[in-house]
């Protein structure tokens, strides 16, 4: 009669992979220091050390790295995953989108909720003269993918319009106008109606310049004497968030812009 040999268990658990390293500015921006942009002008300025030595441009974060911005150590609980949080602000005309003024004038960032670990990063401006829908995160790398160009996130703007808009002028915004800086263009235009000398129009692009839509209509000859962002995405600026408030989007919501970078790079 055979014996029965007892085999051994392993109780020990599996090895843990390490993690995968990653661009060390896409690791700051997801801990929410900033957008990849900017992440990337302070490594350029020697703001950012690693281990003790200034970090470089393409230089890889592995877990457990040390990391200094500013010359202030990063909390290792920064580099954890956590839901990215994201809010709908309703900006006022007369606020900057800018952390600080040296002149001393108010910005976005004084009346959004405080957050602990992290800071609110603005996907995309409004200039001081604009109002409407902002949009701020958690997540640095999830404002770099919806601000970049190659995703082609369409905003949508209300703008007011002193002086004539002829067919000319529409056909040229349709085609195109060389600025300064390139070539730039309405996606769509729709006529909102108005009265007198003033007139309403709505207009979609899929890029963010400087001041492009008031610059496009100037370029004509007409005034802008209103400009207000009513949607980024398929997130839209409800009548029902008060000027200078905010509110924070629904996971689902969240889940619906970030479909929109899926969608545009797959």
């Amino acid at each position: 009669m055979r014996k029965k040999v007892a085999r051994k268990r392993n109780n020990n658990p599996p090895e843990k992979k390490p993690a995968k390293a990653e661009r060390l500015q896409k690791v700051l921006a997801r801990a929410g220091y900033g957008s990849r942009r900017e992440i990337e002008s302070w490594i350029s300025q020697g703001r950012v050390k690693v281990n003790d030595k200034v970090a470089e441009l393409g230089q890889l974060y592995h877990n457990g790295d040390k990391v200094q911005v500013n010359g202030k150590l990063v909390p290792p609980g920064r580099f954890k995953f956590k839901e990215a949080k994201v809010i709908i602000y309703h900006k006022p005309v007369g606020e900057l989108t800018t952390r600080s003024d040296p002149e001393g004038r108010k910005t976005v960032f004084d009346n959004l909720p405080k957050i602990h670990g992290g800071r609110w990063v603005a996907i995309g401006r409004l200039d001081i003269n604009t109002s409407g829908l902002l949009l701020l995160t958690t997540d640095g790398e999830l404002a770099n993918q919806l601000m970049h160009p190659s995703n082609e996130i369409e905003r949508e703007y209300a703008v007011r319009i002193l002086g004539e808009v002829t067919p000319e002028i529409l056909k040229a915004l349709h085609k195109g106008v060389l600025l300064e800086d390139g070539l730039a263009k309405f996606d769509t235009i729709y006529d909102k109606g108005g009265q007198g000398a003033n007139h309403w129009y709505h207009v979609v692009l899929k890029e963010g310049k400087n001041r492009e839509v008031r610059r496009l209509w100037e370029s004509q000859g007409v005034t802008v004497s209103r400009l207000m962002r009513v949607r980024y995405g398929n997130i839209q600026l409800q009548k029902s968030l008060r000027m200078g408030h905010s509110r924070e989007l629904s996971t689902e919501e969240v889940d619906n812009l970030r479909r929109l970078i899926d969608k545009n790079t797959d």
